[in-house]
């Protein structure tokens, strides 16, 4: 059993939701009737960043049956992954963060967290526009490295460790040729698809590529198995489906893989249209959460996803919606207005129903101490 010296956090973590961190900027957030029933009744939560707004977001549902959101602030936090050994890893800015629950299955933290992930580990990598990001099955970090176009880990000694480049891509180097963003994981904790938005070998060319020049690449073979794509993200490997995020049409689909021997790519399968700017997925039952900003900047404009919503009389959303696989449809939804318009990634924490983080520069890091009461049998003398 875990003991807590501090059984208090500060207010700063109950802060009202109106209000970001960053900056005090106005923040609406609305959502949809069954949206907390439906976490009370799956006992999960939904984790989510947001570089834009430098916080990492929890939703859950209080005790009370309320929803509620946990903000933490990260330095630019993007990807996001919870492992199963129950820990969280993070990209943030020039860091990658591996956050540690201390909560016992009977503790509570005010009376309201079933959950406290606290930042363990910290590896200072610099910057290296650090997406997607993953845990293999030695519990090895694995993370794309955007900046320098390659799947890279941790290293004790330097920034990073390249495992593995493009075939196209000639050298590493600080140049963000292709835009390599998206890592889908195998079931056996392997890496096994990654997506990018170019095949592009020089500095900045996928920009000039964003919308037909997306493609995913198969880890192991370094072979493209599927082209043609508009902006593809959130690669995920679910019951035998390579899943991806059609970021540039909004649509989430499913990628048909070619066969052994076969010379000819796999099509992208578009299943639902979301409104806005697809990244972050995550699945669970017959339930995918994706995740929308909305394309404000130059580098989204002129997609296909302009056309789609204005054939759909719609807007962009910035949220999180829960779509049915088998109905191919949204159930639940969170919507985020006003000063944050960009999320990156979603995760879901299972057995969880109301977690909370722990920023790494903050007072509660400093102040909330645990560690096992249990006595060692003998001592160093």
């Amino acid at each position: 059993m875990g003991f807590l010296e501090k059984e208090k956090v500060s207010a700063m973590q109950q802060a009202e939701l109106a209000k970001s961190v960053e900056g005090e900027l106005p923040v609406d957030y609305s959502l949809s009737g069954g949206l907390a029933v439906r976490l009370q009744r799956l006992n999960l939560s939904i984790a989510f960043t947001s570089y834009q707004s430098n916080l990492l977001y929890m939703l859950g549902v209080l005790p009370n049956g309320g929803v509620h959101l946990h903000q933490s602030a990260m330095i630019k936090p993007m990807g996001l992954a919870h492992n199963n050994h129950g820990r969280i890893v993070l990209s943030a800015g020039f860091q990658i963060i591996e956050l540690a629950n201390v909560l016992q299955l009977h503790e509570r933290v005010n009376e309201t967290f079933d959950a406290c992930f606290m930042p363990r580990t910290i590896h200072i990598t610099g910057e290296l526009d650090a997406h997607d990001i993953g845990v293999d099955r030695n519990g090895q970090i694995i993370f794309v490295n955007t900046r320098f176009n390659c799947l890279a880990t941790v290293s004790p000694q330097h920034s990073f460790e390249v495992l593995w480049k493009p075939p196209f891509i000639s050298a590493i180097v600080s140049e963000d040729r292709c835009h390599l963003n998206g890592l889908a994981m195998d079931d056996d904790g392997q890496p096994a698809y990654v997506t990018a938005v170019s095949r592009s070998d020089t500095i900045d060319g996928w920009r000039d590529r964003r919308d037909g020049g997306g493609i995913v690449i198969d880890v192991q073979t370094s072979r493209i198995v599927c082209d043609g794509l508009s902006m593809p993200h959130s690669p995920r490997m679910y019951k035998g489906e390579l899943w991806i995020l059609n970021a540039g049409t909004g649509e989430l689909g499913v990628v048909t893989l070619p066969k052994d021997g076969q010379e000819e790519k796999g099509r992208f399968e578009p299943r639902v249209f979301c409104p806005g700017f697809l990244r972050g997925l995550a699945f669970h039952g017959n339930l995918a959460f994706v995740g929308l900003s909305k394309p404000r900047y130059k580098r989204f404009e002129g997609l296909a996803l302009d056309q789609k919503l204005k054939d759909a009389d719609s807007e962009p959303w910035c949220g999180i919606q829960v779509i049915d696989l088998d109905k191919r449809c949204c159930i639940d939804w969170l919507r985020i207005d006003g000063a944050v318009a960009e999320l990156f990634d979603v995760a879901v924490i299972p057995g969880f129903r109301c977690p909370m983080t722990v920023s790494p520069n903050s007072s509660d890091a400093a102040g909330l101490v645990t560690y096992e009461p249990s006595i060692p049998s003998s001592t160093y003398t």
